[in-house]
């Protein structure tokens, strides 16, 4: 799929400093979707009504909100079937453009990077046995952090692996 990051086009002024907006793209549909569907029900846009552009009358606001919402129905699809979803993702960026304000689309740009960077993390316990363990190893190897030491002892594991299917 060839497809180029589509900018925000901004409905106040243009900021000179900082990072330009970016509308969603392709491998972000997963997380943006259902995020997505969240904010713009009906009830939701009562309480964050500076996320919204509000220049139409109602019967304009609610196709357009019809017309996005069938427009992420279309990419779910479309993307949960493997199919090319460049041009629908293009309409649906514009529609997003069109819905909701520079300050609004920030905000969910915040959520969907909070989203993601969940997403990057796993947690799992362990026993404090095995949290001191793993501690005295790093102090040990000079290891700075749970990940690094974890990534130490599967190596070397590997490396024995290794060893013993040669003999």
């Amino acid at each position: 799929m060839n497809y180029t990051k589509q900018q925000w086009r901004y409905h106040g002024v243009t900021p000179v400093k900082g990072r330009k907006l970016l509308l969603l793209q392709a491998d972000e549909l997963l997380v943006a979707i259902p995020l997505m569907y969240r904010i713009i029900l009906q009830n939701k846009k009562d309480h964050r009504l500076e996320w919204f552009n509000y220049a139409e009358s109602k019967k304009d606001q609610e196709l357009k909100f019809i017309t996005l919402s069938t427009q992420l129905s279309l990419m779910a699809k479309k993307h949960k079937d493997k199919q090319d979803d460049s041009e629908a993702l293009q309409y649906l960026n514009v529609l997003l453009n069109d819905h909701f304000s520079d300050y609004g689309w920030r905000m969910i740009r915040k959520e969907l990077a909070q989203i993601k960077k969940r997403r990057k993390k796993s947690h799992i316990e362990l026993s404090n046995d095995l949290i001191y363990r793993l501690k005295r190893l790093m102090s040990l190897k000079q290891l700075d952090s749970f990940d690094q030491t974890i990534d130490y002892l599967l190596s070397e594991n590997e490396d024995n692996c290794l060893e013993k299917s040669k003999l």
